[in-house]
């Protein structure tokens, strides 16, 4: 089958590799139809290349069709039409019965520390083949699948996979009050579906990017904006429009890539361009984020507020304004989101007809998976007015 695997910082190539095939009772094949490229696949394509191997298969954001089943696999069979959440999770463990399905610990990757099993997401994960190939071996497919109704097409149930459940979680998680404000840091496709989500629940919602095609997408859909460009103080312009105290919750969707951290950006490149037996020690108890998005946020919040953090962050040593977060009396939650935990409350939505989350006005790009390393390079450099980028197969 064709897949696009990982070579190098900024090398991703199509190329032909083994079919996958059933390895255990609970495991599913499935014959992909769309797969999305997520911002933090990005991180692989620029950062994360310690942690990887040349020849791993990337994309966490599939959907398809159910080729094969295993025995144990009763709540899905050949023929039905799937999306596949980014995280791998069994359904019963002791934290998916507490539905934090990001941490389940048949599937943790307790040789590195780390959390639940990732698809196509470096040796931290689990180093399970991604979903930017032709068909996908899903394991823990007794619980994990989510079943779509044939008809719509793929771009109205494919966010399920990440970008709605993530965004979902972190509006749950900012705590926004009954007639609150929020401030969404980052309008990327995550960021996006944030801002319109905190928006159906009532919300007053101001975005901050710096990106004029991000920002006419947000304001499409009634979302006020701050555009970072024009703003040399970005927390005193959200305080000004929150009658000086600030929003009452901020959600920062930008993550360890952000701009105007230019020390940080150094540090980054220079760990990028290390070998990687070097580098990965380094990444893994150094601060080696950019965490301008971060410390906006916390400027921006007002006293007693909370921070939702859904961006990416790696480093394990980053310098925080421990002082300030403490005398604000500030509320910070974050994590990778536990996609099943937010699946029956979404997919009413993303079946109405009115489409009231506008997934539908998301994807800016759609490519066959032969253009994939194009469709990794624009959405990386920000070009071509790419925001959200669909691999069609």
């Amino acid at each position: 089958m064709k897949a696009l695997t990982w070579h190098g910082k900024r090398d991703v190539r199509v190329q032909e590799v083994s079919d996958p095939a059933l390895k255990e009772s609970t495991d599913a094949i499935i014959k992909v139809t769309t797969s999305g490229i997520c911002g933090s696949d990005l991180h692989l394509y620029e950062l994360f290349g310690p942690f990887m191997l040349e020849g791993d298969i990337l994309g966490h954001e599939p959907m398809g069709i159910v080729e094969e089943v295993g025995s144990d696999v009763k709540n899905i069979k050949p023929g039905d039409r799937v999306v596949i959440p980014f995280t791998i999770s069994c359904g019963h463990c002791f934290m998916c019965d507490r539905r934090l399905f990001a941490q389940c610990e048949t599937t943790q990757v307790r040789d590195h520390g780390m959390g639940a099993a990732l698809f196509g997401y470096t040796k931290l994960y689990g180093e399970v083949p991604g979903g930017q190939a032709e068909y996908l071996r899903v394991p823990q497919a007794h619980f994990g699948p989510i079943k779509v109704p044939e008809g719509p097409p793929d771009e109205r149930y494919i966010y399920l996979s990440d970008v709605l459940p993530t965004a979902w979680q972190a509006v749950e998680w900012a705590d926004i009050p009954e007639g609150g404000t929020v401030a969404v840091f980052g309008l990327g496709p995550i960021g996006q579906m944030c801002a319109r989500i905190a928006r159906h629940h009532g919300h007053r919602v101001i975005a901050v990017d710096g990106v004029p095609e991000r920002l006419a997408m947000a304001r499409r859909h009634g979302v006020e904006t701050v555009d970072a460009q024009s703003h040399r103080d970005i927390p005193e312009a959200l305080r000004d429009l929150t009658d000086g105290r600030g929003p009452d919750s901020v959600i920062d969707a930008v993550g360890m890539e952000s701009h105007g951290s230019p020390v940080a950006k150094l540090a980054q490149s220079i760990t990028g361009m290390l070998p990687g037996r070097v580098a990965a020690p380094l990444m893994e108890n150094a601060g080696v984020d950019r965490l301008s998005a971060l410390h906006h946020a916390i400027e921006s919040v007002r006293r007693g507020g909370t921070i939702s953090i859904i961006g990416v962050y790696g480093g394990m040593a980053d310098p925080m304004p421990m002082l300030r977060m403490f005398d604000k009396g500030i509320t910070l939650r974050m994590g990778q989101a536990h996609v099943k935990r937010w699946i029956d409350e979404i997919m009413p939505l993303v079946d109405d007809d009115r489409d009231p989350l506008g997934v539908m006005d998301l994807a800016t790009h759609r490519l066959p998976l032969d253009q994939a390393p194009h469709g990794y390079e624009i959405f990386q450099k920000k070009r071509d007015g790419a925001i959200k980028v669909l691999l069609t197969l």
